[in-house]
């Protein structure tokens, strides 16, 4: 039968939300993994039965987990992360130099060609990949040789928070780091290069324009039209045209460019839609209001959706993995928040429906069609 299932990590565990096609009335299973930090939660396009999920936590350590049959059941699978050559310095809070030290896996991203191939980004940031469906796990090192020696961390550790693969040449990878910037391969990982330029923070380093260091907080591409790519950054929301070698502003009239998710309308490559945040020290919407904006012009022009939203002593965060679309004919949207809400809108962000209202903080939320 066909449905729409969601994916929801969250600080006390997993849970999983299923639907049909209408998205008004919700299943919901779960919690997986209960009390435990699942950090995140991400399903195969190959075999969407497969789906990975990250437990990270003080006492147990990282863990990761796999399911065969759509969350019905887990196995635990490899959680050996080695950092290959001499595993070197990179700077702390302070500007000192500290060795890398493996923390936990921030993100997986199934590959969108092959079953049992999957790649994790890791604190301290590194790019790993398997090809057994996650059993083992060997670092990808060329990322670390972009000057990891002055990659620091942002406010919530030094993460490779984002990955996308281009479809149509799966051997050019995006990734973006907290707090280091973003950085593409196009040869499978071997090599990279650091694309930042026209990324500025003002307030976060001695040169703001300098090639690494920059507090990218989320990265979109829309598969039709991968060299075009979106950014939420620490401070403003950002556009390349050609595959990150150049990057400007398009915050336009959005009422704080500050955020973290970014996230591309399924079928519109020039709709997106963030949420915007008071400020770096207020994690709130501004005003006390939950707005989601979308642009339809590709960030020129921006307009508020809220209907179905708290309009009033509203201060949740939205973390840079709790927004997702869907695929469906009438684009869903999807995100979660801090204070345990999940909202849905089944109409491309017109009209706002809550799921549910008591989770644990939501951390993300991925989203599959089943069909």
């Amino acid at each position: 039968m066909s449905s729409v299932r969601v994916l929801v990590g969250t600080r006390k565990g997993a849970f999983i939300f299923t639907s049909d096609f209408k998205r008004e009335n919700w299943d919901i299973k779960g919690p997986f993994f209960a009390g435990l930090e699942i950090y995140h939660i991400k399903g195969s396009s190959v075999d969407p039965q497969r789906i990975y999920a990250s437990q990270a936590s003080d006492w147990f350590g990282q863990v990761n987990h796999r399911s065969s049959d759509g969350g019905l059941s887990w196995e635990t699978i490899g959680n050996q992360f080695d950092y290959v050559g001499e595993v070197g310095t990179h700077q702390d809070f302070s500007g000192d130099q500290i060795p890398w030290k493996f923390r936990r896996i921030w993100a997986f991203e199934p590959s969108p060609t092959e079953k049992d191939t999957v790649f994790a980004g890791a604190e301290d940031a590194a790019l790993f990949k398997s090809t057994d469906g996650g059993m083992t796990w060997q670092e990808l090192p060329g990322l670390r040789k972009i000057h990891s020696n002055m990659w620091m961390p942002g406010a919530g550790g030094m993460g490779l928070h984002t990955i996308l693969i281009n479809p149509k040449n799966p051997d050019q990878i995006f990734v973006a780091i907290s707090a280091a910037g973003v950085f593409r391969t196009n040869d499978g990982g071997q090599t990279w290069s650091g694309i930042n330029h026209g990324l500025k923070s003002e307030y976060e380093l001695p040169n703001p324009e300098a090639e690494v260091g920059h507090c990218v907080h989320s990265i979109a591409m829309h598969p039709s039209n991968p060299n075009v790519l979106f950014m939420q950054k620490h401070w403003d929301v950002m556009r390349s045209d050609n595959a990150g070698d150049d990057w400007y502003e398009v915050s336009d009239n959005l009422p704080s460019d500050f955020g973290f998710p970014i996230a591309i309308h399924a079928h519109e490559p020039e709709t997106i839609y963030v949420i915007p945040i008071k400020s770096d020290l207020e994690h709130y919407p501004p005003e006390g209001k939950l707005r989601v904006y979308r642009s339809r012009t590709g960030g020129y022009g921006w307009e508020e959706l809220s209907k179905g939203l708290p309009q009033k002593d509203c201060y949740v965060n939205i973390l840079r993995s709790a927004l997702a679309v869907d695929t469906l004919d009438s684009c869903g949207v999807y995100f979660g928040t801090t204070g345990g809400q999940l909202y849905v809108s089944p109409d491309s962000g017109e009209t706002w429906q809550t799921v549910a209202q008591n989770l644990p903080a939501v951390l993300s939320v991925e989203v599959q069609v089943l069909l």
